[in-house]
């Protein structure tokens, strides 16, 4: 196996040992915020958080629907913390209309997930669902081990190398 089909086959899964995801937005007069939400992905790649109204990011995401999230390898997993394993999508951002066949789809994959609260939480008018699509990524596996993800095909890794670097 090829150093490209190992991490091709480490980035199909990355994503699925995290409940949650670090996500980066910027409100209306293009400060930053960062924050976290526990997501649920479709076979696209599609993100979906849940979110209550009131927050920052939500608020920043109504201004500007654009997001960058980050999955990052765990602190204590991670042998050299300067090559820390992780994976970066920037996404194009839509808030799923409430009371539709999609909203309840992913509300009920969230409850799959995540158990009793999502049924409070579905109650709770100030909270949303986003679908975050991504439209290109990086993804870190080490030291000289990082791949480009972009265009239609978000499951092709292409290497970056040191050329692209200077």
């Amino acid at each position: 196996m090829t150093q490209l089909e190992k991490a091709q086959a480490e980035y199909k899964i990355f994503a699925q040992q995290f409940a949650s995801v670090a996500i980066a937005t910027v409100n209306s007069e293009g400060l930053p915020h960062a924050s976290y939400a526990p997501f649920v992905m479709d076979g696209e790649k599609n993100i979906y958080i849940f979110v209550s109204g009131l927050s920052a990011h939500t608020r920043n995401l109504y201004s500007t629907p654009k997001a960058s999230i980050l999955f990052a390898e765990d602190e204590s997993q991670t042998k050299q913390i300067f090559a820390r394993r992780r994976l970066t999508f920037e996404c194009d951002a839509i808030l799923l209309p409430r009371e539709t066949a999609e909203w309840e789809k992913i509300a009920g994959e969230f409850e799959q997930r995540f158990g009793e609260i999502i049924n409070m939480m579905r109650s709770l008018p100030d909270f949303r669902i986003f679908k975050l699509t991504p439209y290109a990524g990086q993804f870190t596996i080490g030291f000289g081990a990082a791949y480009k993800i972009s265009g239609d095909d978000l499951d092709n890794l292409i290497h970056i190398g040191s050329e692209t670097n200077k």
